[in-house]
Parts: structure tokens; C-alpha cells; sequence
């Protein structure tokens, strides 16, 4: 069986096509997470009452989560105050539209809820930090290097890697371990990840694209979509609280803390 000869790349490759990629997104990816500083708008200051109607429903999580750690009757009295205020809409900020919520009404407008037009806003201001960026460096890669073979992986791989690791290269006998430049971009563009945490911190937009997997811009301040009818939302915990059982861990902890170190 006769192998196709290895490669031998010129160091130019490293010095002028390798690096230069590396650190162009380097700079670009910290570019990114400043301007995406800079175009963000500061969230508008809500009024006591819309707080207080959304941060209830964690109140009512937290009483299921963490009831195990007062006394029954404590738990008790919290567990029946909250499933009435639920369902009587106490923690409502506007109490004459739940008094008259039978009544035909439109559909809610998300954009009429506090702060929802910058979060549209903010979310389009994302969306083009992180687009226009990648379709530049893209281009300047697939015009200038294009076809590209610039480094070989040290540890051997399957021929199912080949597609990801050689795109813009089509060479059927080549070892799948070679690298083109458009692969190298895109490994850099999933694996710089760590660099940027090293660089600018934890929870930085230098990912782009790849910070938004788990976010969703609509999202207002305590877990609610806009326009959502938090009403539904404070009769499904009601029933949850209504549902939850107590176990009182703490209780006779001093006699069990003493004979443990009897």
C-alpha cells in the first residue's frame, strides 16, 4: 500500500497565516465585549410595586426550597399567607385591572412593559456586535488564505473530524490531522472561550454568539417574558405551595449536636 508523502510547511505559514488569525480574534473578541458595554443601555429603575409583584414568585419558591428549615408552625402560617395572596392577587401592582380582569381586554403589548423597547433594542445591538464582526473576519480569512494548510493536530483523529478540520480543502488523500485556515478560524472562534474568561473575566460578551446559547433578551428582571399574565403564574404557585409538605430538619439539632461529640 503505498502513503501519500507527509507535508512539510514553511514557518512563514506560522509567523504570517497562524498567529496573526489567533490574534486578530484575540483583539476582535475583546473589541466586541467593549462596544457591547458601550451599546448597552442601563436598564430604567422600576417602581416598588412591579419589584414587589415580581420577585413574590421567587418569595413563594424560596418558602418551598428552604421551609425545611423553620419551625411547622412558622412554615405554616407563611404557606397559608402566600397561597392567599396569591390567589387574591395582593401582590399585583395594578389591582383595578385584576379587579375587572373578566372583562374582554386586547392582548398584552410586550413593548408597553417596563423596559421592553430597550430590551428589543439591546437585543438588535447584540445581535449586530456579533454578526457584522464574524462576516468580516470570515471574509478577510476565505480572500486571503483561503485553501490554507497551517498546522497538523499531534494525536490522531478519525475521518469523520476531516470535514471540520479541513473545510476549504478538498483533498481526499491528505491525513486528517492537517488544519486549513478557515478550521482554524472556527476553532478559535469555539475555543477562545477560557482566554477571554483569563482576560476581561467571567460573564464577558467577547463570545458573541456563543454567550446568547443560554440567554434570551426578552427576558425581563425576575424571570418574566413581557406581556406574560403573572396572575396564571401566582396560581400555579399557589398550588405548588399548597402541594409542598414540611419536614423540620432542625428539630431537637442541640441534642443531636452534643451527642455527636460526646
Amino acid at each position: 500500500m503505498v502513503t501519500a508523502p507527509d507535508l512539510v510547511l514553511d514557518p512563514s505559514l506560522r509567523d504570517w497565516v497562524l498567529f496573526p488569525i489567533l490574534l486578530v480574534m484575540i483583539l476582535v473578541g475583546i473589541l466586541r465585549h467593549y462596544i457591547t458595554l458601550l451599546l448597552q443601555s442601563s436598564p430604567k429603575q422600576l417602581e416598588l410595586l412591579a419589584i414587589r409583584e415580581q420577585q413574590s414568585l421567587a418569595r413563594g419558591a424560596s418558602l418551598r426550597s428552604n421551609g425545611k428549615f423553620i419551625p411547622p408552625s412558622s412554615f405554616q402560617s407563611r404557606k397559608t399567607y402566600l397561597i392567599q395572596a396569591f390567589k387574591n392577587g395582593i401582590f399585583l401592582k395594578d389591582q383595578e385591572a385584576f379587579k375587572n380582569r373578566d372583562e374582554p381586554k386586547a392582548p398584552a403589548n410586550p413593548l408597553a412593559e417596563p423596559g421592553g423597547m430597550d430590551q428589543m433594542l439591546n437585543m438588535l445591538k447584540g445581535n449586530m456586535v456579533m454578526i457584522v464582526p464574524q462576516t468580516l473576519l470570515m471574509s478577510w480569512i476565505n480572500f486571503f488564505f483561503s485553501g490554507f494548510i497551517l498546522m497538523k493536530l499531534p494525536f490522531p483523529l478519525t475521518v469523520r473530524f476531516k470535514s471540520i478540520l479541513q473545510s476549504g480543502v478538498a483533498t481526499r488523500d491528505l491525513d486528517v490531522r492537517w488544519v486549513s485556515s478557515m478550521s482554524w478560524y472556527f476553532l478559535n472562534l469555539f475555543g477562545l472561550r477560557s482566554v477571554y474568561d483569563v482576560i476581561l473575566g467571567s460573564n464577558n460578551s467577547a463570545g458573541g454568539g456563543m454567550d446568547m446559547a443560554g440567554m434570551n433578551p426578552g427576558m425581563m428582571a425576575g424571570g418574566l417574558q413581557p406581556g406574560q399574565d403573572i396572575y396564571k403564574l401566582y396560581l400555579s404557585e399557589a398550588e405548588n405551595i399548597e402541594l409542598t409538605t414540611h419536614e423540620y430538619l432542625l428539630e431537637d439539632i442541640e441534642d443531636r449536636i452534643l451527642e455527636k461529640y460526646e
